[in-house]
């Protein structure tokens, strides 16, 4: 198969080309990414020389569809998306611009190009927020968007871009929401690794307001799987919830951090929340557990204590992209994404 990966230099791109060429080493893989700030081409380092890396946009809808004909692709898909919350409160336009206009660019191009699959990576945010007081409270696929915050309705508006290309012309679709994902090459502005690498070198941790807010948590090389599986076995049109069911707090993952790197609590840093701060995420993802044997296979809480280790061993690559990071340390309210 020939696959075109846009957002493919990013933490979970870049993953997602890890396992595809791990599990079908005989496909051929476009790697697509405008390589802006949170873009890291050494993602694909191991992998670069079974690679095609092309840098560019995908709201470049003629240049794309140039590509998509040149390679002769058959699937697409689509990790290309702004995701700092923090930052979206800053620079709402920026999130609306690729996230919207840039997908239906990259939607209208596959479509011109007849291409046989496309698929859309979306997020949990899209449905809003789940009480913390009712742990029955769960999103299903069916559920209403009610986005809260810029990042979630640029999400939300993408959503809806990629199906009504499919009710429309029929261009065949489908699309996960995940849970929050965590892994190896994840930018360090995300709680996991800023946390880690705060705590690395004996700086504050940002802990907002609302530390017991939750979320769910999925390694970032699950969530590969389960796109590679509805890639190939998915049914067109469909939306599947990709989860684990375990979710942890702001509080737990700020534990985690410290116990596993022997530091101090007096490196937390109270600061007051971000606007429109969810309080808890949680997906039912039992559809692609029933239509396609799907399941989780790395625990989180052991996930992410080895990605804790993995940013502990690996100073070299998350070292120089600190400077590289929107939103300077120090806007106390917005400082961190997760």
């Amino acid at each position: 198969m020939n696959i075109f990966v846009t957002g493919a230099a990013g933490f979970i791109g870049s993953n997602y080309v890890r396992h595809r060429l791990s599990k079908h080493p005989d496909d051929r893989v476009v790697a697509y990414d405008l390589l802006t700030y949170a873009g890291n081409r050494p993602n694909l380092a191991d992998v670069e020389d079974r690679i095609t890396f092309v840098q560019g946009d995908i709201g470049e809808t003629d240049h794309v569809e140039t590509l998509l004909h040149a390679f002769d692709i058959d699937a697409i898909v689509n990790f290309a998306a702004e995701s700092h919350n923090s930052l979206a409160v800053l620079d709402p336009a920026l999130f609306f611009r690729t996230n919207v206009l840039g997908t239906q660019g990259l939607c209208e191009a596959a479509r011109r190009a007849g291409v046989a699959r496309f698929h859309h990576v979306s997020t949990c945010e899209v449905y809003g927020d789940l009480p913390l007081d009712d742990d029955t409270a769960i999103f299903t696929e069916e559920s209403p968007y009610r986005p809260r915050t810029p990042y979630n309705a640029s999400k939300a508006g993408g959503d809806h871009v990629v199906r009504s290309y499919h009710e429309t012309w029929g261009l065949p679709i489908t699309i996960t929401n995940c849970a929050n994902n965590f892994g190896a090459y994840q930018f360090p502005e995300k709680i996991i690794p800023l946390f880690t690498t705060n705590a690395l070198d004996d700086k504050a941790l940002p802990v907002y307001r609302s530390s017991e807010n939750r979320r769910e948590w999925i390694h970032a090389v699950d969530h590969a799987d389960a796109i590679d599986l509805i890639l190939e076995s998915g049914r067109v049109g469909e939306t599947y919830h990709v989860g684990t069911g375990v979710e942890l707090s702001v509080a737990e993952i700020t534990d985690m951090v410290l116990d596993e790197l022997d530091k101090p609590r007096s490196l937390v840093e109270i600061v007051p929340d971000r606007p429109g701060h969810d309080r808890r995420y949680l997906l039912d993802w039992s559809k692609i557990r029933r239509e396609l044997a799907w399941e989780p296979k790395i625990e989180p809480e052991a996930g992410i204590r080895e990605t804790i280790r993995w940013y502990a061993e690996h100073r070299e690559w998350w070292e120089p992209l600190r400077a590289r990071a929107p939103v300077a340390e120090g806007t106390a309210t917005w400082s961190r994404g997760d």
